[in-house]
């Protein structure tokens, strides 16, 4: 199948996905109780949701597509994304106070914690924009924008750790999809992330990480 064809397919799935888990009308959170979770989340990603490095690096947060991060937490709560920590955390969360965290992480925007390799970003900058004919990979702005914002169901990557990017990338197949007959909506860069070399994933990470 081309990539085109996989575009099409997961474009109709973040449709059809957006469309089944309309927006939660519920009884707002109270302050004190969003107040609690978000602090107990930068416990891992950091004071201001910009990402940590420890053991693992831990993703930033901060701008993050809400959409995107439902998706997500979703994904971790029926086991389609693989992280024994995250399953924890998410399945305990109400749909409201689904919503409000998300919409909580959106509005943060800390500087990018940086530290990638500055003789990557050339590199990056130009897979990012042009894609990689040669490999049917299409440019990551067609889908993370122009700027790596993201938008909806697509992910902002501006300032995410360059460390995570890599690992997730170099990874995939051993955390995403677990769940063959519901795939994640994220599915699209499976093809993407098994087409690019391990040093295209590396300059793309460093490219982005540093973007605000």
């Amino acid at each position: 199948m081309s990539f085109q064809s996989v575009l099409l397919t997961a474009a109709f799935a973040i449709v059809v996905s957006g469309a089944g888990h309309a927006e939660d009308k519920g009884a707002a959170v109270p302050k004190q109780e969003l107040q609690a979770k978000t602090d107990y989340c930068k416990t891992c990603h950091g004071v201001s949701a910009q990402g940590f490095r420890g053991a693992f690096p831990m993703p930033r947060l901060a701008g993050q597509q809400p959409e995107y991060l439902k998706n997500q937490l979703q994904a971790f709560i029926e086991r389609r994304r693989t992280n024994p920590v995250m399953f924890n955390v998410a399945h305990v969360l109400s749909p409201p106070l689904l919503t409000a965290l998300t919409t909580y992480f959106k509005d943060l925007n800390p500087k990018p914690l940086g530290g990638a390799p500055k003789e990557l970003e050339a590199a990056g900058k130009k897979i990012y924009e042009e894609g990689v004919a040669s490999a049917d990979v299409p440019p990551c702005a067609s889908c993370h924008g122009p700027d790596a914002k993201g938008a909806d169901a697509f992910p902002r990557l501006a300032g995410q750790l360059h460390d995570y990017i890599f690992r997730k990338l170099m990874n995939w197949d051993k955390e995403r999809g677990q769940d063959k007959a519901n795939p994640d909506t994220s599915a699209i860069m499976q093809p993407i992330a098994h087409q690019l070399t391990e040093a295209q994933i590396r300059a793309v990470a460093a490219y982005v990480s540093e973007l605000e």
